[in-house]
């Protein structure tokens, strides 16, 4: 844990610029980059392919610009760092179990950890499933706390304090535009929203029944059938996968009503090319939404991820045969996954697969003519706006568009502006900061190139 609480305070958390753009051979590959394919526990302090790993479920690409994944069959949360390659355990100590907080992440027993994200200041927050908490690891400190849910299984406790609340298998987490945590209460089917300034927790969507959710259902009675993962795009719309129900909804931001925007609600795999409102779902869990603004869905019993164009509707495979099995690296249509439960994709467009069953971590990623050299982007953490008067850095997660969830490093010159190393947030308007540096003010745009 100390390396992964070191490594944010040295970094700043400042992702750095994106190199200059580069030419694809318009090929992508997958390959293997945690895991030996054999379960296991073992390898931090070396190579990601040389450590074994155990089940792993919620996977994101952190502030840092690593990756964090969940492994339910080890009880704990380990890091990739994606520039050298190297596994490291950042919470658990391998014990199921539940203890007393304030220790360090890394001698807590954790149960079933599902899914792992982290809000805009860099803390780490993880579902437990078996649990029935969230948890937070302090960005500075390295210590573990509960922020929603008492351990006991049960509804309880909207209007009050998280802590004190009762979830009932927390499964997935997002955090809003806003800065709220959203858990998707699977066992409550219900997604509650906690305030992580005040702590307080409150029913977002969701009766507690258990039938087809229905289209334009004004929240927050409306049913949701098996709420798993969850997402925010850059309008604030929350983006749901029902596992029991094998479709994916949007949560209107505006209207505060519920949408299906694929999946036909029957149990199989087909529709890939067509209109995703008539494809079939076996059973879909993570989902992350993508800065092309498309949708990837971890189709897990179909042993596939999927790609919803959402500008135009249409849905395709981008991984697995639709067979069980275990690779082989290469192509991705001929690379077999086993039940995979999430997936995450960077700013450079590199798509990161929990593949579970196979105890492994597969990236997909572009293939650069000879020469030239990709772009890195560390930086895709989705965060809330920062607040009016924070201190920025040239680069830092901080500084992004109020309406975007990801990040942006890159800033492009407005008319007469100049850039700043330093910056300080005086005020948020639009899709444009005004920031201040030591010697010059100038309203900046955030780039999307």
């Amino acid at each position: 844990m100390r390396g992964f609480v070191l490594f944010l305070i040295a970094s700043g958390m400042m992702c750095q610029p994106g190199r200059s753009a580069v030419q694809s051979s318009g090929k992508r590959v997958i390959v293997t980059i945690a895991g030996t394919g054999d379960a296991g526990y073992s390898g931090d302090g070396g190579l990601g392919t040389e450590g074994e790993i155990c089940n792993p479920y919620g996977v994101t690409v952190g502030p840092d610009g690593a990756l964090y994944f969940c492994e339910v069959g080890n009880y704990c949360v380990r890091r990739l760092d994606l520039r050298t390659r190297r596994l490291s355990t950042v919470a658990g100590d391998r014990r199921p179990g539940y203890t007393t907080d304030r220790v360090l992440a890394t001698d807590a027993p954790l149960n079933e950890p599902y899914d792992v994200q982290f809000d805009h200041l860099g803390n780490l927050y993880l579902a437990e499933l078996a649990n029935n908490v969230v948890r937070k690891v302090d960005r500075a400190t390295g210590v573990i706390s509960t922020v929603a849910g008492n351990g006991t299984p049960g509804f309880s406790g909207d209007g009050g304090p998280g802590w004190q609340a009762q979830l009932r298998q927390p499964h997935g987490l997002a955090f809003d535009l806003r800065g709220g945590l959203l858990i998707a209460d699977l066992g409550n089917g219900r997604i509650r929203r906690m305030d992580v300034r005040t702590g307080i927790i409150e029913t977002m969507a969701g009766t507690g029944g258990r039938r087809w959710t229905p289209d334009g259902g004004v929240l927050p009675n409306v049913v949701l059938d098996g709420p798993r993962a969850l997402s925010v795009d850059p309008e604030g719309n929350v983006l749901v996968s029902m596992r029991e129900g094998n479709a994916i909804y949007r949560i209107d931001s505006k209207s505060n009503r519920i949408f299906r925007i694929a999946g036909s609600g029957q149990r199989g795999y087909s529709g890939d090319g067509g209109p995703a409102l008539e494809a079939r779902f076996d059973g879909p869990k993570g989902i992350a939404y993508a800065d092309d603004g498309s949708l990837y869905v971890a189709d897990t019993e179909n042993n596939v991820i999927r790609r919803i164009d959402l500008k135009t509707g249409i849905i395709t495979n981008v991984a697995g045969t639709g067979e069980r099995g275990d690779g082989p690296d290469g192509d991705p249509l001929r690379c077999k996954l086993a039940r995979p439960h999430a997936v995450d994709v960077d700013r450079a467009g590199n798509i990161y697969i929990a593949d579970s069953e196979n105890d492994r971590i597969r990236m997909i990623h572009e293939v650069f003519r000879p020469g030239a050299r990709p772009q890195h982007h560390p930086q895709n953490h989705r965060l809330a706006t920062p607040a009016s008067g924070a201190t920025l850095h040239r680069g830092s997660p901080e500084v992004m568009k109020p309406t975007c969830r990801r990040i942006n490093p890159n800033w492009r010159r407005s008319p007469g502006g100049e850039k700043v190393r330093s910056t300080r947030i005086s005020t948020v308007a639009g899709s444009s900061f005004k920031v201040s540096g030591s010697a010059v003010s100038r309203v900046y745009s955030p780039s999307r190139s």
